[in-house]
């Protein structure tokens, strides 16, 4: 028999169980889920392109320094063609230095942390950064570093996120 105290926690784990499921979009299906179904789910994207074709791209940054954006697809007729954590090193490394520009990383990655980008009049460079868990499921983040006269990628790189106790890396959890 489960106290008072148990059954409250009992509770609480299935709603935090529930609110994460939503929280990623889990049981949002490809082919089936609408335009509109994504919106109730995920709520409204924080960045939102559309197509030539009528194809739409949604962003979802989970934060302020959320470890995952979520990007949903849409196929021209308004159904969701695929949903995708896009804070990952396969996302990473599609980044093509000396060819994109501010637009194609925010359409690869989304919106960076807004108080971790910073301008250095120095080297007139202008840099974005992201948290997201490593391949070893460590806190790290990824830095896209803007020339400031082109506007194209300079440079990218990752590194340990050293907010854990007397700087040791954390795990995500994930």
């Amino acid at each position: 028999m489960l106290s008072g105290l148990q059954r409250i926690l009992v509770v609480l784990a299935a709603l935090l169980v529930g609110a994460c499921v939503a929280y990623g979009g889990l049981g949002l299906q490809p082919g089936v889920a609408t335009v509109d179904d994504v919106q109730r789910t995920l709520g409204v994207p924080s960045l939102r392109w559309s197509n030539p074709d009528g194809s739409q791209q949604f962003a979802y940054p989970r934060g302020p320094a959320g470890t995952q954006t979520y990007m949903a697809f849409f196929n021209p007729d308004g159904r969701l063609s695929r949903l995708e954590n896009v804070l990952q090193m396969s996302h990473f490394a599609r980044i093509r230095p000396g060819q994109d520009d501010q637009e194609a990383i925010l359409r690869l990655l989304g919106p960076p942390v807004p108080a971790w980008t910073e301008y250095f009049k120095a080297r007139d460079e202008l840099v974005w950064e992201w948290a997201f868990c490593d391949d070893g499921n460590k806190l790290a983040r990824f830095d896209v570093l803007f020339d400031g006269t082109s506007g194209l990628v300079r440079n990218t790189f990752q590194r340990p996120d050293r907010r854990g106790p007397q700087g040791v890396v954390p795990f995500c959890g994930q």
